[in-house]
C-alpha cells in the first residue's frame, strides 16, 4: 500500500485534516482524491468535498468496488451534515451491502451509524431503533464506538429514557477521549450539556419553574394530569389524548389548566379558544359546544364543570399543570431544528418537521427578520442557520482507502 496514503488516512482517523492534506494536497489519484475530499469536508468545505470524492468514485476502477463504496459512504455523511435529508437511501444501503459483502465491518457499522442518524432527524425513531438493535459496538475503534452511542443517545432522548442517555453519553465520552479527537469530543460535551439544561417549564398552582428533561419523565411517570403544551395532548400516566388536530379544545384545555384548581372565567376561555374580544350569544353557545366536546375527549381522565363565572377543570386522580416549551413562539418547531447548530435548507426542514416547503419558508422569514436566524447562499444553495453557526459535525475515515 502506498505510504503516503496510509499516512493520509490515519491523520483523518486522528481528526488531523490538515496532516492529511499535506500528504496528498498535489495527488490526484482516486484514493489520494478521496481522502483530499474527506479532509476538506473535516475542514467545513463542504461543497469541494463533495466534488473531490464524486471525481474519486469516478475514478476508481471497476474492479474497485470497495473504494467506491467508501466514497458514497463519506458522500453520505457529507449529505447528513449539510442537512440534505432527501439524498439517496438507496445509494448508502446499496454502498453498505457492498462493504459487507468485502468484510469492511468497520464502515458497514459506520454507514449504519449514518443511516440512523437520517432516521432519527426525520422523527423515524421506531426504524432508527429497528436498525440499530442487536448491533454491538465494542469490537469498533473508539472514534466509531463513541458515534455509535451519541445516535443511541439521541434516540434515547427523544424516547425520554434519561437514565439510558447518560449511560450512552458516559460510554460515548470515553471513546471520545480514547480516539483523541476534539471536535468529535466537544459534540458529546455539547450533548451532555443538553441533557443537562432546562427541557420545559412547568405552570401549576399559578406558579412557573424550569424542568429538567429527567423532571419530564419522572412527571409522565405520576398520575399527574399534563396538558402538554409542547405536544398538544392531555396525558396521565401512559393514557393520552392527542388534540393536534382540535387546536381549540387544546386552547380550552390549557386555560382550564393554567387555572386550575380555581376556575376560568367565560371572557378568558373565549379570548384563549377563539380571539373574541366581545362576546355576544354567539361565542357563548360555540363555547359551551366546544366544552361539550373537551369533556367527551377528557372521559375517564378529567370533568369539566360550569362555575357561576365560567368552568374548571377536575382530574379524577392527582393533580393538573400544564407542560409548556422553553419557548413560546410560533415557529419554535423551525428554532429547534437550528438550534443543532448546522445549516439547513428549507427542503431539509420541511421533511424533518413532516410539513410542506412554504409553510418552512415562511417560518424561516419571519424568523430573519426578528434577527433569530440567517441565510447564506441563494437559490437552491441557501441555508438556514443560528447566529453564530457551530461547529460542523467531524467527518471520520474508519478504514484506510486502498492505494494503486
Amino acid at each position: 500500500m502506498d505510504s503516503l496514503i496510509t499516512a493520509a488516512a490515519r491523520a483523518l482517523a486522528m481528526g488531523d485534516a490538515l496532516g492529511a492534506l499535506n500528504r496528498v494536497a498535489l495527488r490526484d489519484d482516486p484514493p489520494a482524491l478521496a481522502l483530499r475530499g474527506i479532509a476538506m469536508a473535516q475542514l467545513g468545505d463542504l461543497d469541494r468535498a463533495k466534488a473531490l470524492l464524486k471525481s474519486a468514485a469516478r475514478a476508481f476502477g471497476p474492479r474497485e468496488a470497495m473504494a467506491r463504496a467508501r466514497c458514497v459512504l463519506a458522500e453520505a455523511e457529507i449529505a447528513l451534515v449539510s442537512r440534505d435529508l432527501a439524498w439517496s437511501e438507496k445509494a448508502l444501503a446499496s454502498a453498505r451491502t457492498t462493504l459487507e459483502a468485502h468484510g469492511d465491518r468497520l464502515n458497514v457499522a459506520h454507514a449504519g451509524n449514518l443511516q440512523v442518524r437520517r432516521l432519527v432527524l426525520l422523527g423515524r425513531l421506531d426504524e432508527a431503533e429497528s436498525l440499530l438493535a442487536g448491533f454491538d459496538p465494542t469490537p469498533l475503534p473508539p472514534a466509531a464506538r463513541a458515534a455509535h452511542e451519541l445516535v443511541a443517545a439521541g434516540i434515547a432522548i427523544r424516547r425520554l429514557h434519561t437514565a439510558r442517555a447518560r449511560e450512552a453519553l458516559a460510554k460515548a465520552a470515553a471513546a471520545a477521549h480514547a480516539a483523541n479527537i476534539p471536535a468529535l469530543t466537544a459534540e458529546v460535551g455539547e450533548t451532555a450539556r443538553a441533557l443537562a439544561a432546562p427541557a420545559a417549564r412547568l405552570i401549576a398552582r399559578g406558579e412557573e419553574r424550569p424542568l429538567l428533561l429527567a423532571e419530564v419523565e419522572q412527571l409522565f411517570e405520576t398520575d399527574v394530569l399534563v396538558v402538554d403544551a409542547g405536544r398538544n395532548v392531555v396525558r396521565q400516566g401512559k393514557t393520552m389524548v392527542p388534540l393536534t388536530s382540535r387546536p381549540v379544545l387544546f386552547a380550552l384545555a390549557r386555560a382550564l389548566a393554567e387555572a386550575w384548581p380555581g376556575d376560568a372565567p367565560r371572557a378568558d376561555l373565549l379570548s384563549r379558544a377563539f380571539g373574541a374580544r366581545h362576546a355576544d350569544e354567539s361565542h357563548r353557545a360555540r363555547l359551551r359546544v366546544e366544552i361539550g366536546r373537551l369533556r367527551a375527549e377528557l372521559e375517564g381522565l378529567a370533568e369539566v364543570n360550569a362555575t357561576d363565572d365560567g368552568f374548571a377543570l377536575k382530574a379524577l386522580a392527582g393533580e393538573v399543570v400544564v407542560l409548556a416549551p422553553l419557548l413560546e413562539d410560533p415557529d419554535a418547531a423551525v428554532l429547534a431544528f437550528l438550534a443543532d447548530g448546522e445549516s439547513w435548507s428549507s427542503s431539509a426542514l420541511a421533511l424533518a418537521l413532516g410539513t410542506s416547503p412554504r409553510t418552512v419558508q415562511r417560518s424561516l422569514q419571519a424568523l430573519a427578520s426578528a434577527g433569530k436566524v440567517q441565510s447564506v447562499g441563494q437559490g437552491r444553495a441557501r441555508r438556514w442557520m443560528t447566529p453564530p453557526p457551530g461547529f460542523p459535525t467531524t467527518l471520520l475515515l474508519p478504514g484506510p482507502f486502498p492505494g494503486s
